[in-house]
């Protein structure tokens, strides 16, 4: 049996261990980003850092709280894990973006005291909202798949001008930030084209998760290697 066979046999076991490796990477990324940002006060880490904190919210919706709904009895309700997933994942992606672009909104005032609820959010909780429900009324996800494709397809650009325009400086982390902005936005579209077309093909959906995977781990080596461990 090869491994593909033997992930695809235990794949609700596969599905919690790649969750609980996502959330667990994501809490690593906050405390230390939180650190990082407490010592440079630098404002543009407080949205990555929100980010995280939202994906790992989102992993640990998806795939954990069916198990505190379900021994409650609220069997009903079994799309809210979907829905809440749906939500603070597109708000994730919308914080990574906004990490890039905050100077542009910020530039002409004091900044937000809140990093997570301020006026420059505002329209980012409104589309994450309407995005939501209507791929519930709708009973499917595209709109979140190719909002998601278009938040990373811009921040992948803005992070490769910023690495070339700071590539004389020690910006260690821009290469890193620009490669996984890129295998994120690679990681939406194949989720696209797996949900649309390949549904049935786990081996597909295996890879992807690989895949989601590097996109985190990429984002902790590059965290680590700033902070210095």
């Amino acid at each position: 049996m090869g491994i593909y066979g033997f992930i695809i046999q235990n794949k609700e076991v596969f599905k919690l261990f790649y969750a609980l490796i996502v959330v667990s990477i994501c809490v690593i990324i906050v405390f230390k980003t939180h650190k990082l940002f407490k010592l440079s006060s630098y404002n543009g880490l407080r949205y990555f850092r929100n980010s995280f904190f939202f994906f790992g919210l989102g992993f640990a919706s998806r795939y954990f709280l069916k198990f505190v709904l379900y021994p409650l009895g609220y069997t009903s309700y079994n799309y809210l894990p979907l829905l809440f997933f749906e939500f603070f994942v597109i708000m994730a992606g919308f914080f990574l973006l906004y990490s890039l672009i905050w100077k542009k909104l910020e530039s002409y005032q004091k900044s937000y005291k809140s990093s997570l609820f301020n006026p420059g959010l505002f329209i980012f909780y409104i589309l994450a909202l309407i995005i939501v429900i209507l791929d519930y009324s709708w009973d499917m996800a595209n709109l979140m798949y190719f909002s998601q494709i278009a938040v990373f397809f811009i921040a992948s650009i803005i992070s490769l001008v910023n690495s070339i325009s700071q590539k004389k400086q020690k910006h260690h982390f821009q290469k890193f930030y620009f490669l996984a902005m890129f295998l994120v936005f690679i990681a939406w579209i194949l989720n696209t084209l797996a949900s649309s077309y390949f549904q049935n093909n786990q081996i597909v959906w295996i890879n992807i998760y690989i895949l989601n995977m590097v996109f985190f781990l990429i984002f902790l080596y590059g965290v680590i290697k700033v902070t210095k461990g």
